[in-house]
């Protein structure tokens, strides 16, 4: 009888361990993670906007934006779980909320829409003025869609006067044509 019982427990003992093995490795697939970095830029070389984004299973996890208006540059980099933002996911949708402004984020099934809500220029470009605009990575395309992110130039609000990056975009061709 005890030879009996002494098997018994073995049995339950192996089966026990390997179902404990087996939900370890189920959860350890579980735990997987699909990464995508999305990263592009728009502009030349003296006056240009760029972003990488990463996104993990999905969510969006941190994102740097660079801009340049030769001779400032502009760099934001925020990531989730930081101490410096707040971030709250509603599907698709992500609000980060930092002390200097708000990004809302659509990670969308072709593209990563920004939206630069208020975001003070002094914290991150050293210059004055707010950046207000919207900003699309598009998936598996290294251009940028921008919109009134790069609209006035922090160089040309020093001396009150501002213009969109089309309308420099259209003097520089038009003075390189001209030195040609």
């Amino acid at each position: 009888m005890k030879k009996l019982l002494v098997i018994c427990c073995a049995v339950v003992f192996a089966a026990t361990s390997m179902t404990t093995l087996a939900a370890e490795k189920k959860a350890a697939r579980k735990t997987v993670k699909k990464i995508e970095r999305l990263a592009c830029q728009l502009g030349t070389e003296d006056r240009h906007a760029r972003i990488a984004v990463e996104v993990v299973n999905g969510s969006v996890q941190n994102f740097a934006y660079y801009s340049k208006w030769k001779p400032r540059t502009c760099s934001v980099s925020i990531e989730r779980d930081d101490a410096y933002s707040k971030w709250h996911d509603i599907g698709r949708f992500t609000t980060v909320i930092t002390e200097k402004g708000t990004f809302l984020i659509e990670n969308g099934r072709n593209n990563v829409h920004f939206i630069f809500r208020e975001v003070e220029r002094e914290r991150y470009c050293g210059a004055e003025g707010r950046i207000n605009g919207t900003l699309t990575v598009w998936r598996g395309q290294s251009q940028c869609e921008l919109n009134g992110v790069m609209d006035d130039d922090p160089n040309e609000m020093q001396r009150g006067v501002s213009e969109t990056v089309a309308e420099r975009a259209a003097a520089d061709t038009a003075t390189a044509t001209a030195q040609r």
